[in-house]
């Protein structure tokens, strides 16, 4: 039977969408964790960065376009699986990761849950530091906020750090997948140039996993930098 469509796209439609979204949304991940790795260097430096960057004029219609993506990348791929899920109502009795040419694995299987798991992450993580106690401090010889002191004080906390690190592995497990299979639904499928984008995205999977993974933990345990 042949899935029924919840989405006003077609199934190519809807998968060229969350494949352009979740690219859009991987760079952007990039660029904030660079963002957030100033952290290792203090507060001034960490301070600096935000202060030019939540001063941008343009970053309220960085932060519309933003969420516009995210909401259709959730919202089509929410469909896409419900879509799926009705046309096959009994679940298969045994899974496993399926081997030769094909891809099916652990962190394609679990998509729908990293990714839900992410979508509550971001929702908790925007109310927390966005929208969470305002410090100021001097950056640049003006008032600004101390977003630094919001970061250190948050961390401070056992349940905060537990909540991001098993977060951030969930980021990871998604990206896993997801980079490899955008392109794929991108129609970028050549067998020369696919086993290099499997290793990218691999690898892109770990760098931003490790990377964000990393800095709750460091500040947690080491208190950051003064």
């Amino acid at each position: 039977m042949a899935p029924r469509r919840l989405s006003p796209f077609s199934t190519v439609a809807s998968k060229i969408l969350i494949a352009l979204t979740g690219l859009s949304l991987v760079g952007f991940l990039c660029v904030h964790l660079i963002g957030n790795l100033l952290l290792y260097f203090g507060p001034d430096k960490f301070n600096a960065y935000s202060h030019a960057l939540i001063s941008n004029p343009l970053v309220i219609p960085a932060e519309i376009g933003l969420a516009a993506i995210a909401l259709l990348h959730v919202l089509e791929a929410s469909l896409m699986w419900f879509s799926d899920r009705s046309s096959r109502p009994i679940a298969y009795q045994r899974k496993a990761a399926a081997g030769g040419a094909s891809r099916k694995s652990l962190a394609s299987s679990t998509m729908i849950w990293t990714g839900s798991t992410t979508l509550v992450f971001l929702i908790v993580h925007i109310g927390t530091m966005k929208y969470g106690a305002w410090y100021t401090t001097l950056v640049h010889g003006e008032p600004g906020r101390d977003l630094y002191r919001l970061v250190i004080e948050t961390f401070r906390r056992p349940l905060w750090v537990g909540f991001y690190s098993v977060c951030m592995v969930a980021v990871g497990f998604h990206l896993w997948h997801a980079f490899s299979s955008a392109f794929e639904s991108l129609g970028i499928d050549h067998p020369k140039l696919t086993p290099k984008v499997l290793k990218a995205g691999k690898i892109l999977a770990i760098l931003l996993g490790a990377g964000f993974f990393s800095i709750p933990i460091w500040l947690h345990f080491f208190g950051g930098r003064s």
